[in-house]
């Protein structure tokens, strides 16, 4: 198969495309025939080495660890899906830019959402759904969403509306009519934030969720007034410090058809900044690793 792959750790001018060994899935996995992969912060971060030390990969890897595409091949154990179904989903932390790969958690794509929202969907959706589930019911209550604009912020805030929050989120203010769009009330972020709030929310806020990591969550707990209120996906041991909710994303194909059904009732839409082909998977890299996105970016793998 073709794929992408970096031989050591580095730049992302270590990026080739090349040919590689076709994967086998295993019991209770499934191969899929890709036709788009998403970027996410880990996988340039695992390619840079930044992780080396936590989580080193087998070189030379495949970076990416959620696709879209169709069912080619299925492990022992597996039912209720089959050869030429179109899913969505999360294999492990590498293999995902390939013309091939074997995923662990999936769910049927909606035919409302294209092949780069789809991919788009798989590592986002159960990150967002991870850390507004350990807040808790959401109906009634005000959730603040610590960068809003990102391809897991987007997606906690469409989400956690489409369960009856209200929502503030927080962006650069470019990006402020992006959240409205999403039925979230902007904010800026950074320096005097808790007194910003007094007027979306002038009755304090119920929970936050943290997705950004932006050194802001002593600030978050403050104005959540108990850390138990609040969750973050992002900074783990700030978390682990202050005594918040610290969510990692797990490879959940309930929470992942949980977002397929908010898809197909046009609740949730995963939202893209810029899909580039496989070929341009050093630029996309360059882009993820610049920040500050609207939603995610995306490798269209089929051709």
């Amino acid at each position: 198969m073709r794929a992408a792959r970096f031989h050591e750790y580095g730049g992302v001018d270590n990026l080739v495309i090349e040919q590689a060994p076709d994967p086998r899935p295993g019991p209770g996995e499934i191969r899929i025939r890709v036709a788009a992969a998403s970027v996410n912060p880990i996988d340039w971060k695992l390619r840079s080495g930044a992780l080396h030390q936590f989580l080193p990969v087998e070189l030379p890897a495949v970076p990416g660890r959620d696709a879209v595409g169709v069912v080619d091949e299925v492990g022992a154990g597996v039912t209720g899906v089959s050869a030429g179904d179109r899913v969505f989903g999360l294999g492990g932390v590498t293999g995902a830019t390939a013309e091939l790969v074997v995923l662990s958690a999936w769910a049927p794509a909606p035919a409302e959402w294209s092949d780069e929202q789809a991919a788009a969907a798989g590592l986002a959706s159960v990150t967002a759904m991870g850390g507004l589930n350990a807040l808790g019911p959401l109906a009634g209550r005000t959730l603040l969403v610590e960068g809003a604009a990102g391809g897991v912020g987007s997606a906690a805030v469409e989400i956690a509306v489409a369960q009856g929050a209200t929502v503030i989120g927080t962006a650069s203010e470019r990006n402020h009519e992006f959240l409205t769009s999403l039925g979230a009330t902007p904010t800026t972020y950074g320096p005097g934030l808790a007194q910003r709030l007094t007027t979306p929310a002038p009755h304090g806020i119920d929970i936050v969720l943290d997705t950004a990591a932006s050194g802001s969550l002593d600030d978050l707990v403050a104005i959540a007034g108990d850390p138990t209120r609040v969750a973050t996906v992002a900074d783990h041991a700030r978390g682990e410090r202050l005594g918040t909710h610290v969510v990692n994303a797990e490879n959940d194909s309930a929470l992942l058809s949980a977002a397929a059904e908010l898809g197909r009732q046009g609740r949730y839409t995963p939202r893209i900044e810029q899909s580039y082909p496989m070929e341009k998977i050093a630029d996309a890299h360059a882009h993820a690793e610049r920040g500050r996105t609207r939603g995610k970016i995306v490798i269209s793998v089929l051709i």
